[in-house]
């Protein structure tokens, strides 16, 4: 019989087992990491044929590969002769072959099974074919963003299914970048190993309420180096009563929105400054003229806006960060930064100087409490963990597309995603191997 979770995952609590229990987490690679869409890859990424990059689908090992011809393929990262890791390297280009390190055994990047050394020793009835690598079946892009499923029934829906009204909302964050996916790319990567659960990760990702508390030491430099109005500062005091909100986008997806404080005037203006800022701002202003510099500039800034896409992928400013769970108490957080191709040198170094901003500063404290909690959570005298906030003061609104709004501090971040994660958790496995 299936599992039910009504008792863990109850209105405005869960049970911290939800976060230590090694079946739960086990439970969770065979469906939240296989059921349903997973982020895998950027398309800038696997940009050339015959590239690829190696990545994680929950626990599942895979190779994200674009043949000649163009077409994605995910492969299990598993020969099909003794289970050995096929490629080891991280990612790769001019790469038409992988050969597994142990016998030699060597396939296509579609995954086919090309050549096995001395094959006469198996006899003439022996087909190669038959030990193709096996594929993630569902391959599915949604504007330069690359997801993956084992379930048929979403699979064969595709990802626009899957995202729902958060498709609009990278659709903003593209308008903010450009407005041409194409020409988004990822420039480089920074990776926390975290221990604690991947959830507690996630919990994290649409929390308006932590900022003030969490990031206060970041908050006060920043005044006082620089005074009033600076990033991050409507944060501090009563931050519901500001026009930012929160979002149940549906399908486990929420949605923070900074932007109607930080962009009430200029977001540039209000940022810390970063080391070459002064530089860039006149060569730039110089070079394109000052209404397009602006532009420029803005564009630079993040773009204000916690977009958090169900089960692994978040964008947070300009950057994506993607959750990996690796053990019950064990996870990593990588977060890529982003370029646009047909701007200026100048923008992108202000786009990394703003990025590498946040995570120097700000993250080390996020992963602190990410660490504290689950440690906190292996103490069995206290069972709950409370997502009760705006539960019940009526505060939350909701519209003809069943878009829930809240206030920005709310706990419906949680209470949205952990709606999915139990309806994925209480499914009957539905999976395919290709």
């Amino acid at each position: 019989m299936m599992k039910k979770f009504d008792d863990l995952v109850q209105a405005g609590r869960v049970h911290r087992t939800v976060y230590t229990d090694e079946d739960t987490f086990a439970r969770e690679q065979q469906t939240v990491f296989t059921e349903t869409w997973v982020y895998l890859a950027h398309a800038s990424e696997i940009k050339q044929p015959n590239s690829f990059v190696a990545r994680k689908m929950g626990l599942r090992s895979v190779i994200v590969t674009r043949d000649k011809e163009h077409k994605v393929h995910v492969l299990l990262n598993r020969c099909t002769h003794r289970g050995a890791t096929v490629c080891r390297e991280k990612k790769g280009d001019k790469t038409p072959f992988f050969t597994c390190p142990y016998h030699g055994w060597t396939f296509r990047n579609t995954g086919e099974c090309a050549a096995i050394p001395h094959q006469d020793a198996y006899g003439e009835e022996f087909d190669k074919r038959s030990f193709d690598l096996k594929q993630i079946p569902f391959v599915s892009e949604y504007r330069g963003f690359i997801f993956a499923t084992l379930n048929p029934k979403k699979g064969k829906k595709g990802i626009k299914d899957h995202l729902r009204s958060a498709a609009g909302r990278i659709d903003e964050w593209i308008d903010h970048n450009g407005g041409n996916h194409k020409a988004i790319s990822i420039s480089g990567a920074q990776q926390f190993t975290v221990h604690a659960n991947w959830k507690c990760l996630y919990d994290n990702a649409g929390d308006g309420y932590h900022p003030e508390f969490s990031h206060q030491s970041l908050l006060q430099m920043t005044q006082q180096r620089y005074g009033a109005g600076m990033d991050l500062d409507y944060f501090s005091g009563g931050i519901d009563a500001t026009p930012m909100y929160s979002q149940d986008l549906g399908n486990g997806h929420t949605f923070l929105d900074q932007r109607p404080c930080m962009y009430e005037a200029s977001a540039f203006d209000r940022q810390r400054p970063q080391p070459g800022r002064e530089a860039i701002v006149e060569q730039l202003s110089k070079e394109v003229g000052e209404q397009q510099a602006k532009e420029y500039f803005e564009m630079a800034t993040g773009a204000g806006m916690n977009l958090n896409i169900f089960p692994n992928l978040l964008f947070i400013g300009n950057q994506l960060q993607v959750i990996t769970p690796l053990a019950v108490g064990l996870s990593d957080m990588t977060w890529y930064s982003t370029m646009i191709d047909n701007v200026p040198a100048s923008v992108n170094t202000l786009r990394m100087r703003t990025q590498e901003d946040f995570t120097a500063f700000g993250e080390p404290d996020d992963t602190a409490n990410f660490e504290a909690c689950f440690k906190g959570m292996q103490e069995r005298e206290i069972d709950w963990i409370d997502i009760s906030r705006h539960l019940h003061t009526n505060v939350d609104r909701t519209d003809e597309n069943g878009i829930v709004t809240s206030v920005i501090s709310s706990d419906i971040h949680m209470r949205a995603y952990y709606a999915e994660w139990k309806k994925l958790m209480e499914s009957s496995a539905e999976s395919t191997l290709g």
